[in-house]
């Protein structure tokens, strides 16, 4: 690991000055961005620690979405009532990433603004339709993410909070890896009062998208055989050494229907 500096601030105010060196680097639950820097691939000049920031924490409802601070850790969400309530599908999909350790943290934000494309929570955000909220703006889920590790986050700009769309129904099912827990396939399936959204995760080349012909049956038909005879492309999909893109595909179809299952 290269020397850095470690800077606390304790308002987002402080942490965005810290923040204006180019070289600097925010801290959330510090989950992907430490071991990235023990293995000698990032070189932040500082870490600006976020977690004392008053700012960035809390879990509240408001009228019919629910809010969530960017410093909430994942075992937070999992155990919150207000989120059990309004959301289950989310407080599960929390309760599912990676171990104990990993779980009390990660942080939602940290989650969100890293993309990776096997995350757990962009295929919620996605399908929730939820809003992105920064110190500077508010983007929809939409237009947030934008590639592998890719957001619409300008150099210097912090995730505040998420505010999630309160759904008639939803669940979230995923294939995990059995080492890192994270996604393989993971499917996120919302119907809302706009209607019905299908978000994947850990499949996509470009990240986190949705299935439109999914979408469109089930608007028609909320039910598992509304996708009888209905599939995913494996063109588009990732390859490795985990599963290839016919598997991925195959799972893709396994996941939505029991996420529709589920849900229903």
């Amino acid at each position: 690991m290269y020397a850095f500096e470690y800077r606390r601030p304790e308002t987002l105010s402080g942490a965005l000055a810290d923040l204006t060196d180019a070289d600097a680097k925010a801290l959330a639950g510090g989950q992907t961005l430490l071991p990235t820097m023990k293995q000698r691939l990032a070189q932040p000049s500082a870490l600006v620690e976020l977690r004392s920031l008053p700012e960035l924490k809390g879990i509240a409802r408001e009228g019919d979405a629910v809010v969530i601070g960017a410093m909430t850790r994942h075992i937070e969400v999992n155990q919150s009532v207000i989120v059990k309530e309004a959301i289950p599908a989310l407080a599960a999909l929390a309760g599912g990433i990676g171990d104990p350790q990993v779980r009390n943290r990660g942080t939602i934000g940290g989650s969100l603004a890293n993309n990776d494309p096997a995350a757990d929570y962009p295929s919620a955000a996605l399908a929730l339709g939820a809003t992105i909220i920064t110190d500077k703006r508010r983007i929809a889920a939409e237009d947030y993410f934008t590639g592998l590790f890719e957001t619409a986050l300008e150099p210097g700009e912090i995730v505040t909070r998420i505010s999630f769309p309160i759904p008639e129904r939803a669940a979230y099912v995923k294939f995990p890896n059995p080492a890192s827990r994270y996604a393989i396939v993971g499917v996120f399936v919302a119907k809302t009062a706009q209607g019905v959204r299908v978000a994947v995760t850990g499949a996509g080349e470009n990240g986190v998208f949705r299935v439109e012909p999914f979408e469109t049956a089930l608007n028609a038909n909320f039910s598992v055989s509304a996708l009888d005879g209905l599939s995913v492309p494996a063109e588009g999909l990732n390859s490795d050494i985990h599963a290839d893109a016919d598997y991925r595909a195959h799972l893709i179809g396994v996941m939505a229907r029991r996420a529709v299952a589920a849900a229903g």
